[in-house]
């Protein structure tokens, strides 16, 4: 990265601050705002390698598991109602493998073998649902989804005889119904009889298929996907982490994987695919990585306004909090809870009070929060389904919403922080600026407080403003 910068003639940012890295990173990595004690301990922390050390502990956190649950479930298309009814039961079988593997680092060769070779019921082997979270059985309609999930491809692009080639291996597919209400078999049937003219099966990169009879074709497609050599699997994985943490790809968009939308940054994509491939696949190594480079740890302040700045990775680049990242922050600084619902009325749509929204195993179950700020419908597949643009729709709902309203005011977290007996003034607002902003007041704020609020008296309204103002802040809706 700095070598291309000095090409280009560009400064990078200086490093980030403690208070801006740990609030980072906690939002990066595990989806979730750091406590107040947990930021005023890594910031008085003095040991040098804090930093690895946090990383490392994040790495290992309950949230990091619900947190990359979410994210794969948006590409997965982990939905009860979309497209031919998963049902809850079989939504959150497939969201349950999917946290399992993600908390039990499985490797990402055999994180994606296990989606393209697997059989069973959709209830009980949650990974056959990917079989079924597509808009139709057709074979390449499949392929499409397999090249945009495991290769970065949008296959539709693709010239109609390499599509029909990678289609072949999921020609055999079979689907069988049984006596339990929307259940089904996903299975390979060596018996079913393809139509005549049906097309051979062919690699992506052109090279045909020997199938032996009797063998599933998806494991000799799979074989192919997770050889080191391929030029598509690795490469499209190290990018796609690379911008899930850095806010934007080598190959931007992570997903259009074409010849004309070239890496800005072809040594740079090269040397993750190397380390990731190295690294047996181990995406928490990946991350681990990127995560300590000084690129990932550089400030959200730009040295430099050239457009190509923030396609180089110059600065990190703000992005507004997730929805689902949002209404948790929101919920822990108050100590609220957010009310679910579900368009399905089937059985295991309960929602439990303390449930956060990181953590829902179905899209279906959403919220008029979630929905308002950009939540992915999970239609597509495609990573720009999400939608983290600021509208005035969402500024008016955390300016003006009763919703808000009444969780500043009636929280029993943020009230009792207001309440609490205190030695100092400015311990009230030093509370209020680490739950909210992970870090204390700069002396202006303080001064700008001082002036709005004699602080310590019995009115606590004006902290109650304070509040709102600082969850108003772009410093709070924004990752940076």
């Amino acid at each position: 990265v700095f070598a291309r910068l000095q090409q280009l003639g560009l400064e990078p940012a200086h490093v980030c601050s403690d208070a801006v890295f740990v609030r980072r990173v906690f939002l990066d990595v595990i989806g979730t705002l750091p406590t107040p004690d947990e930021a005023r301990q890594f910031l008085q922390d003095k040991v040098p390698s804090k930093r690895t050390a946090l990383i490392d502990r994040l790495l290992e956190r309950d949230e990091f598991a619900d947190y990359w649950a979410m994210k794969w479930s948006d590409l997965l298309r982990v939905k009860a109602e979309f497209p031919v009814n998963l049902w809850p039961n079989a939504a959150q079988a497939y969201h349950r493998w999917i946290r399992t593997a993600i908390r039990d680092n499985l490797s990402y060769d055999q994180f994606a073998r296990e989606l393209l070779t697997s059989n069973g019921s959709n209830f009980s082997v949650g990974q056959v649902n990917f079989y079924r979270a597509v808009q139709n059985k057709e074979p390449q309609t499949i392929a499409r989804t397999v090249a945009l999930t495991f290769m970065g491809a949008r296959a539709e692009k693709w010239p109609v005889e390499r599509l029909a080639g990678m289609g072949a291996f999921f020609a055999q597919l079979g689907y069988k119904s049984t006596g339990e209400w929307k259940e089904e078999i996903v299975f390979f049937d060596p018996n079913k009889v393809l139509p005549a003219g049906a097309p051979t099966a062919v690699f992506p990169d052109g090279t045909p298929a020997q199938l032996a009879s009797g063998r599933d074709p998806r494991a000799v497609f799979a074989d192919w996907l997770v050889d080191p050599k391929n030029p598509w699997f690795a490469r499209a994985m190290a990018n796609r982490v690379w911008s899930w943490l850095l806010g934007r790809g080598i190959v931007h968009e992570p997903d259009d994987f074409r010849p004309d939308n070239p890496p800005v940054n072809p040594e740079l994509l090269a040397y993750l695919e190397q380390q990731f491939v190295a690294a047996h696949y181990d995406v928490k190594q990946l991350m681990r990585q990127i995560l300590n480079s000084q690129t990932y740890q550089l400030s959200s302040l730009a040295r430099s306004d050239r457009p190509e700045a923030e396609a180089n990775f110059a600065f990190y680049a703000p992005r507004r909090l997730d929805a689902e990242v949002l209404i948790d922050a929101l919920n822990e600084i108050t100590g609220t809870t957010e009310k679910y619902s579900s368009a399905i009325p089937e059985p295991f749509t309960f929602v439990p009070d303390d449930q956060r929204s990181i953590a829902l195993p179905d899209g279906s179950i959403t919220s008029a929060f979630l929905e308002t700020f950009g939540r992915p419908s999970r239609d597509t597949g495609l990573e720009a389904e999400r939608n983290n643009r600021i509208t005035a729709t969402q500024r008016l709902t955390l300016l003006n919403s009763t919703q808000i309203q009444r969780k500043l005011e009636q929280g029993p977290k943020l009230q009792a922080l207001l309440r609490a007996p205190r030695t100092r003034p400015r311990d009230l607002v030093d509370g209020l600026y680490l739950a909210i902003l992970s870090r204390p007041p700069t002396d202006e704020e303080l001064s700008t407080v001082a002036n709005y609020v004699k602080l310590g008296g019995p009115d606590r309204r004006p902290m109650i403003d304070l509040a709102w103002a600082l969850i108003n802040s772009a410093e709070f809706l924004y990752r940076h």
